[in-house]
């Protein structure tokens, strides 16, 4: 099991409506609305790395307010 944390920068005044669509994403495990640089923080589970990548690219960049993303793997087991 691949477990990853996706900052995701929202449009102006859209983090909460961002939040609520990953929250919906099947891979998606938690989101949450934060302060700093990025707006939202959603912690994505898979099988392998690429089910990150495809969670990521397919699931969160393609949703309305998405301006930004980028991907933390963690390295623990």
């Amino acid at each position: 099991m691949v477990h990853a944390f996706v900052m995701v920068k929202a449009g102006a005044g859209e983090a909460e409506s961002v939040a609520g669509q990953v929250r919906g994403l099947a891979s998606v495990a938690e989101a949450h609305v934060v302060a700093g640089e990025y707006d939202v923080i959603a912690e994505v589970d898979a099988e392998e790395v690429y089910g990150v990548l495809d969670a990521v690219a397919s699931g969160v960049q393609s949703l309305a307010g998405v301006s930004d993303t980028k991907t933390y793997v963690s390295m623990d087991e």
